[in-house]
């Protein structure tokens, strides 16, 4: 069930200004993102859909699921799309200790190191969105850009009808937008059906769709 609104309110980018919200661009250009994976068949299914439309996205994965299935990481990234990090476990910040939440981030980053990536700089995303002060302030002095989002489709909230889903993309997202989706199981209902039709809706419209940039 929806608790907040699909669009980041501005006041909340201006009480984060170290995070990444959205991107300025003077260009038609959407980022996708998606979160949680790399999932089996799902994640390829999404590089799939993704290659239909010559679309770039941004792939924030957790590294327990890097780590069970590097074959389809290598597939992200061999695929042209940018990585980051989601933790080891998927943490809430909030209920752990910075130490504790560091040290998972940087069991993950151990993990994409052995990649070669075309990622320049390090990018990460908090699970759920949240973390503590301290956790982000260390994030940021381990060299990594915090990637938030403007739009959120809520794919994950099996409450929502698929189409919903969908326009809560498209009567929220614009140039520059950073928009989330989920490569994960629980998502994949909601996403199977809106992927394609946000794809197809913002490229008639002239927009293309990029990877973070780094």
């Amino acid at each position: 069930m929806q608790i907040i609104p699909a669009k980041t309110p501005g006041f909340v980018k201006t009480l984060f200004p170290n995070f990444v919200w959205n991107i300025d661009t003077p260009n038609k250009e959407l980022y996708l993102t998606f979160d949680d994976g790399p999932t089996p068949e799902i994640t390829d299914w999404v590089l799939s859909t993704l290659k239909q439309y010559d679309a770039k996205g941004t792939f924030f994965c957790i590294g327990n699921n890097i780590e069970k299935h590097p074959e389809i990481f290598q597939r992200v990234i061999d695929h042209g799309h940018s990585v980051g990090n989601h933790t080891y476990n998927h943490l809430k910040g909030w209920k752990h200790q910075t130490e504790d939440y560091i040290n998972d981030v940087l069991k993950t980053e151990s993990l994409i190191k052995n990649y070669k990536l075309n990622n320049k700089q390090k990018l990460f995303r908090p699970p759920y969105g949240k973390f503590k002060t301290k956790q982000s302030k260390k994030i940021l002095e381990l060299g990594y850009k915090v990637i938030m989002w403007e739009v959120i489709s809520y794919d994950w909230d099996k409450s929502l009808t698929e189409e919903n889903c969908f326009r809560n993309v498209t009567s929220a997202a614009k140039s520059g937008s950073v928009i989330i989706f989920h490569d994960s199981v629980k998502a994949f209902k909601n996403l199977k059906y809106a992927l394609p039709k946000v794809l197809e809706y913002y490229s008639e419209k002239g927009f293309e769709f990029k990877r973070i940039p780094e």
